[in-house]
């Protein structure tokens, strides 16, 4: 599976790409996975979890979609927060037409967001996968 060939329209379709992506490359997978509190006090469920079976290195991902703009711009910031509160490392893979470029500047200041296509090289880089 190629991340630069996959078209996405909705999270769902976000979070099975990742987990298809992750599986193609080797890796254990877990959705919904839920650890501790928010910083705010709710669950906290991780959208995805991934694990390099042979080193154990462990990666959390949450997933945001925004077809259309909304109110997501509010909850990015938030949840760039909360994955500091996480018993892992954690990336926020973020798309659709409704993230401004002003939200997207942001996301990819804080070393700690990016967009689907650029996950296959990252998780190489990350997970010490061969970079063929």
């Amino acid at each position: 599976m190629s991340a630069a060939k996959v078209e996405i329209k909705n999270s769902n379709e976000l979070i099975s790409s990742i987990v298809e992506l992750a599986k193609s490359l080797g890796l254990e997978t877990r959705e919904e996975y839920n650890v501790a509190k928010r910083i705010w006090g709710s669950n906290r469920n991780i959208d995805v979890i991934l694990r390099d079976p042979k080193t154990s290195k462990v990666l959390g991902i949450e997933c945001k979609f925004q077809k259309t703009p909304g109110t997501i711009e509010e909850k990015l910031p938030a949840t760039i927060e909360d994955i500091k509160a996480w018993p892992m490392d954690g990336i926020v893979v973020y798309g659709g037409e409704g993230i401004t470029a002003n939200m997207k500047s942001y996301l990819v200041s804080t070393g700690k967001a990016l967009e689907f296509e650029e996950l296959e090289s990252w998780f190489k880089l990350y997970f010490g996968l061969p970079l063929n």
